[in-house]
């Protein structure tokens, strides 16, 4: 329904900052200084179809697993 708001905006929606929740010398940080995937939805973007929804960024996803394996609860690929 329209009509005039009642509260304030922000009030709706969560807000998370990065910067506020990860410290300066977290070695997330130091991760992302040195890995480099800008090129990365260029390389896979013959990979992904045009039609549909979109699909989750590639970048996003490699960020994920990244993280995963640095603080431990990434899938573990055991021989046994």
């Amino acid at each position: 329904m329209m009509g005039s708001r009642q509260q304030a905006q922000s009030a709706l929606f969560y807000e998370f900052s990065i910067e506020t929740h990860v410290p300066a010398d977290h070695m997330l940080r130091a991760v992302d200084r040195f890995v480099d995937l800008a090129e990365i939805r260029q390389h896979l973007a013959p990979f992904y179809s045009s039609a549909g929804r979109p699909s989750v960024d590639p970048e996003l996803m490699i960020r994920m697993l990244l993280v995963g394996y640095i603080m431990g609860t990434g899938p573990s690929f055991s021989t046994e």
